[in-house]
């Protein structure tokens, strides 16, 4: 049997979860060719069906974890509807896992502002031309909608009011490390709603 490689507190790491999250992410970044902020979120439909789909964190901290997206999309309208989401972070060069959930807000404005006068122009002037989620009629029609959001702002381009961030905040977090055999190692964090305090346990494989 493997020893542990995972461990929190003394020797390991820190016991906050988004102060070990920030170390994970800088090693991955040394070692996942692309993308190492990417992750899995799940959200439900109306009827209780889940839906999945990869998305880019772009932010955290003690208040949760941030991304940014048209909320007129499937995964926008559907977080709107319950404000509940879960996400899951993968990273295979560290052979390490990341998961949290928990219930929704939106960020400020001032946030979403922020990030979106960041994003490069041509990010800008996509999230007014696409129609996120809805049926398009050809490649064509996509590439006219760009030339006209184009033409009408030129190089100054506001944030579309449809467009803006959701914050994840977390009442479960887990960190799993690959372990041989398949002896993982599985540490959760939980704290309820409100509050400050998490409580950590280990978990079987």
């Amino acid at each position: 049997m493997n020893k542990s490689t995972l461990m929190f507190g003394e020797g390991g790491l820190p016991l906050d979860p988004y102060e070990a999250l920030a170390i994970w992410l800088r090693d991955a970044e040394e070692t996942e060719i692309n993308d190492p902020t990417a992750m899995a979120l799940a959200s439900v439909d109306a009827d209780g069906l889940p839906d999945v789909r990869m998305v880019l964190l772009k932010g955290f901290d003690a208040r949760g974890l941030v991304f940014y997206t048209n909320f007129e999309s499937r995964k926008g309208e559907q977080i709107l509807a319950s404000r509940k989401a879960a996400l899951c972070m993968h990273w295979k060069s560290r052979r390490r896992q990341f998961r949290a959930r928990g219930p929704v807000e939106i960020v400020t404005q001032d946030e979403a502002n922020a990030y979106f006068e960041g994003r490069p122009h041509g990010s800008r002037i996509g999230a007014w031309a696409s129609q996120q989620s809805r049926p398009l009629a050809s490649r064509a029609v996509l590439e006219a909608q760009v030339a006209e959001v184009e033409a009408t702002y030129g190089e100054d381009v506001p944030r579309p009011p449809h467009w803006s961030g959701f914050r994840i905040m977390p009442t479960e977090i887990e960190f799993w490390q690959d372990g041989e055999f398949r002896l993982h190692d599985r540490f959760r964090f939980e704290r309820a709603a409100g509050t400050r305090e998490w409580a950590i346990e280990r978990l079987y494989p």
